[in-house]
């Protein structure tokens, strides 16, 4: 009788470290997302823990994952374009919004961006 081979289930708390990494977040930056504390995340890392189920949502939908992926259960799918940090995420959910919106905080960032290129010209004559 032939040998079957047999696949080892990668448990919850690394899978979600992976997941959560995959997804371009930092513990700090996940706990943000869900409201909770960083060192909750990392308890939810660890071998042996899992996060109550009423989180489950939080984290696929912050990590854009299915739940089936998120317990084991499937593989991801390959992602259209995950967003690295924080300002890709940001930048994201600003694509959602309605083009009033988006023309007023495109105003807002070009309004910060000449500022600060302006200082970063004074800074560089006053050295020269």
């Amino acid at each position: 009788m032939p040998k079957r081979k047999t696949e080892v289930m990668e448990s919850f708390g690394p899978r979600l470290a992976r997941l959560r990494k995959a997804a371009g977040y930092t513990q700090v930056e996940l706990a943000a997302e869900l409201s909770i504390t960083q060192r909750m995340v990392a308890y939810y890392e660890a071998p042996e823990a899992n996060p109550p189920a009423h989180l489950l949502p939080r984290l696929t939908q912050a990590l854009g994952i299915s739940v089936d992926v998120l317990l084991g259960l499937a593989h991801p799918r390959r992602p259209k374009k995950l967003a690295v940090n924080r300002l890709e995420r940001q930048l994201i959910e600003i694509e959602k919004l309605d083009p009033k919106a988006k023309r007023q905080i495109t105003q807002l960032l070009d309004t910060f961006i000449e500022r600060e290129k302006l200082k970063q010209r004074v800074r560089a004559q006053q050295t020269a």
